[in-house]
């Protein structure tokens, strides 16, 4: 445990117990005071009882109080009855018999009549107990140690979890990003959900990074190719003197160092929600795709009513770039690029006359598929999965169906707005 742990986990939990502890006292004094509140609403209702049980006494008494034997007797059964102590007095006030201790304060005193005449005075207070502090006192004690435990196990039940967070979140940030929360949602509180997101993002993130290292790798290898061709090239030129082809190599060498430059900067633009989306001409976006891939503008055929869409200018060029790039590789290159245009969206499908494609053609869009029939053909594999992610960020599908005749048609759906 770090010092930031160990500093959120002591003071959550000082926190924590302080207030299970000082809410559980404030309700035990809350209680008193309402019912003291009470008592005090009802003490004329409960005096005016009292002094009825008073009186019934005094009677009860009085029927026996003529007769010492059976006035004693009756002192007796009464006191342990009601487990009290009960003292006697004459006219005089003078105590002349009690069961017990005599009463320091006594509970109930019921004067005795005789036909209209005082005669006496019972007096009941509750059998004194020596016994009785050490009980209260020690329940007390027994009580507060008992809510101290309580406290203090309510605050690690609640802070442990916190703890167990901080200590992954410390570890992602040192970069183990394979650190996950056990605590999660199974558990429906809210550290349960926050459990949850730092496990997705932490697995978002292992994702993200892993791809990004992969596509590095793949990338600084295909690098290698046309900068080794630039190389032998320059040399060539230096040893013979540089021909018209020498330059036509070094420019392909160029686009091909420009595409897999663009793709990179494409893919790091997805990665990180960078598209800025604006309102754009569906036939100029598809018009310099085609002649940027060096075909004759006789291949575009744009069909249905309307003619804008926003996106991203530079992610659509990019999508539309690689699918004609797609068909060159694979397929000698594309006979039409077809554009159909509906009230909601804009689909661009390139046709070719290839090899075609052999059942689902979705596994074309996964990262480095070269193709049913790309075996060895240049390239990452990168092209038509980072059409889908371009697609899927602009709200649209993707898919490649065989031609009828031959060949493929291999597009994608974009919203218009």
């Amino acid at each position: 445990m770090g010092p930031i742990g160990s500093f959120v986990r002591a003071k959550l939990r000082r926190r924590l117990f302080a207030w299970f502890l000082g809410g559980t006292v404030m309700t035990a004094v809350a209680v008193s005071v309402v019912m003291m509140v009470f008592a005090r609403i009802q003490e004329p209702e409960w005096a005016h009882q009292w002094e009825g049980t008073q009186g019934w006494i005094g009677k009860q008494f009085a029927m026996s109080w003529s007769d010492p034997v059976s006035r004693e007797r009756y002192a007796r059964e009464a006191a342990q009855d009601l487990g009290a102590n009960v003292d006697l007095y004459d006219a005089a006030g003078e105590r002349f018999f009690s069961t017990g201790t005599p009463c320091r304060r006594s509970m109930v005193d019921a004067p005795i009549f005789d036909k209209g005449v005082r005669v006496g005075l019972v007096k009941l207070c509750l059998a004194h107990n020596h016994n009785n502090g050490w009980r209260w006192a020690l329940t007390a004690a027994v009580f507060l140690l008992a809510v101290w435990k309580l406290s203090g196990k309510v605050a690690r039940r609640l802070a442990s979890p916190l703890d167990e967070l901080t200590e992954v979140v410390r570890r992602i940030g040192k970069g183990d990003l394979k650190a996950r929360a056990v605590h999660s949602a199974y558990e429906p509180d809210e550290v349960g959900l926050v459990a949850e997101a730092i496990n997705e993002m932490a697995a978002r993130i292992e994702k993200q990074m892993a791809d990004q290292r992969e596509l590095l790798a793949t990338v600084s290898h295909e690098l290698r190719t046309p900068l080794a061709r630039l190389r032998i090239i320059s040399e060539i030129a230096r040893e013979t003197g540089a021909t018209p082809r020498t330059f036509d190599e070094l420019d392909r060498e160029v686009v091909e160092l420009d595409a897999l430059a663009g793709e990179l900067l494409a893919s790091s633009r997805l990665e990180f929600g960078q598209i800025a989306k604006r309102d754009l001409s569906i036939r100029d976006v598809a018009a310099r795709a085609v002649e940027r891939a060096g075909l004759a503008a006789t291949v575009l055929s744009v069909n249905g009513e309307g003619d804008t869409l926003q996106g991203d200018p530079t992610l659509l060029q990019r999508a539309l770039a690689n699918l004609l790039d797609n068909a060159k590789k694979h397929a000698a290159g594309a006979d039409a690029l077809e554009v159909n245009v509906s009230a909601t969206e804009v689909r661009f499908e390139v046709l070719d006359r290839g090899p075609g494609i052999n059942g689902d053609g979705n596994g074309l869009f996964e990262k480095f598929n070269r193709g049913q029939n790309g075996e060895g053909a240049d390239g990452l594999g990168l092209g038509l999965a980072l059409v889908k992610r371009i697609v899927v960020a602009h709200g649209g599908t993707v898919w490649a169906q065989a031609r009828e005749g031959g060949g493929a048609r291999v597009g994608f759906s974009v919203k218009r707005s």
